[in-house]
């Protein structure tokens, strides 16, 4: 596997071997101790799988406290998927990473703790799988405006179809008392 680092301190882009011959394809999604080395090294408590429709855009979600690192992945489809620092006080507080996963690259994105986590659907469908290293507490969820021009996110789609949780997001300048410190996360 190869890992690729990004702007953003920690958050990274695997991209898994693939092996493939006429019959079809193989690769490894997840090898602890592989992930360990490349500093993913937190257990995974908890899977998640959705299907989701051409347009529909699902974040900004973040948890605090009870923060989830997620691995994430499309197993059918395309997305742009993106993680923003979140955590008050890091140097890259605000900036985004944005990155395509389909399933023909393979690739995945590690969004650690600290990091609000979003994705718009880019193909017909999409399956969008993932890991994550603690259980989902929605008493802890905070949404984050998906259209925060203070982050300025290009999702590469016309008029987002989204949930009225995530359509009633917060500006990130507005959530101070929420967010995780840059150093305890």
């Amino acid at each position: 596997m190869q890992i690729i680092a990004t702007m953003l301190p920690d958050v990274l882009v695997i991209e898994p071997k693939v092996h493939g011959d006429p019959r079809g394809f193989f690769l490894e999604t997840f090898q602890a101790p592989r992930y360990a080395a490349a500093g993913i090294h937190r257990p995974f408590v908890q899977d998640n799988l959705s299907r989701s429709a051409r347009g529909v855009l699902r974040g900004l979600h973040l948890q605090n406290p009870r923060p989830q690192g997620k691995l994430v992945t499309v197993l059918r489809g395309s997305v742009r998927d993106v993680a923003v620092d979140v955590r008050l006080g890091s140097p890259t507080f605000g900036h985004h990473v944005e990155v395509l996963l389909t399933d023909e690259n393979r690739r995945q994105l590690w969004v650690p703790r600290g990091f609000a986590h979003g994705f718009a659907v880019l193909s017909e469908s999409a399956d969008f799988f993932y890991k994550c290293d603690d259980l989902y507490s929605p008493e802890n969820e905070t949404i984050i405006a998906w259209d925060d021009p203070d982050i300025g996110i290009k999702w590469d789609v016309d008029a987002p179809v989204v949930s009225a949780r995530d359509a009633a997001g917060v500006r990130l300048k507005d959530l101070a008392e929420v967010l995780p410190k840059y150093g305890l996360v």
